[in-house]
């Protein structure tokens, strides 16, 4: 079974595939697995490498290669279910690489489920100095998605290596000092770089909106950070700094 699912899974363009026992899936600010499936025993883990538009100078080239990445796998994240579906007669949860996620008070800036730790239980790598997972080929440019199932899969083997070399250039070229303590990001900080025209800045521009003269009112609505509110709105996570990405020197012989 395990084989079958891997070789479809690969067949669709997916760049590295690996399974876990839910029992190894260790995420403590995340929701419990059985949220997402009450009878799940598997997590399924589909790896894709981060496109070199990370590397541009052109912050929407970079954010488009994002964009790409997150279409793709989402289509094959879904071809992937309903094949666990069809042939296995799996019943299925889909975790996506971003939104939609739930959004909580007492939980603001977390995530419902960790593809990093999702990814490091089905052996596809360790966490790095910058709390990304690197990817034994594919170092830090590697994006996940997750499928948990009622599936009982035979896990990857977990490796014990640490592919961080320890070189601190995430720390060193991070904008925003997030990664000043090691083994902890700090989310405020980093979103402040990552997500400049995310929640925060949209309840600023109104709030400022609303109590301004009609005159000013019109300018603010035609200026280019309405623009790029307006075109965040409509992307969802509009990510604009990855310096933690491409600073990563590891696996860079991957994506030449």
């Amino acid at each position: 079974m395990k084989e079958k699912i891997q070789e479809f899974i690969l067949s669709l363009g997916v760049d590295d595939v690996g399974f876990a026992n839910v029992d190894d899936y260790n995420s403590p600010k995340s929701f419990e697995i059985t949220k997402f499936r009450p009878d799940a025993k598997s997590i399924i883990v589909l790896a894709f490498q981060v496109l070199s538009n990370c590397e541009s100078p052109s912050l929407s080239a970079a954010l488009n290669g994002y964009l790409d990445l997150g279409a793709f796998a989402r289509t094959a994240s879904y071809r992937v279910a309903r094949f666990l579906e069809n042939r296995m007669g799996a019943k299925v949860a889909t975790i996506p690489l971003s939104s939609p996620y739930e959004i909580h008070q007492d939980r603001k800036a977390i995530a419902d489920f960790s593809h990093r730790h999702a990814a490091v239980a089905a052996g596809m790598g360790s966490f790095g100095r910058h709390n990304l997972v690197i990817h034994p080929q594919f170092g830090t440019r590697v994006n996940f998605v997750s499928i948990v199932t009622n599936l009982a899969i035979e896990p990857s083997i977990k490796s014990n290596k640490d592919f961080c070399i320890h070189c601190n250039l995430c720390v060193k070229n991070c904008p925003g000092n997030a990664l000043e303590e090691a083994g902890r990001t700090n989310v405020m900080r980093c979103v402040k770089h990552s997500l400049p025209y995310g929640i925060g800045t949209d309840i600023t521009f109104w709030a400022q909106l609303a109590t301004a003269s009609p005159d000013k009112q019109k300018e603010m609505l035609m200026s280019e950070e309405y623009g790029r509110l307006r075109q965040a709105a409509h992307l969802g996570n509009q990510y604009m700094c990855f310096n933690c990405m491409k600073s990563c020197p590891v696996g860079l012989s991957a994506n030449n």
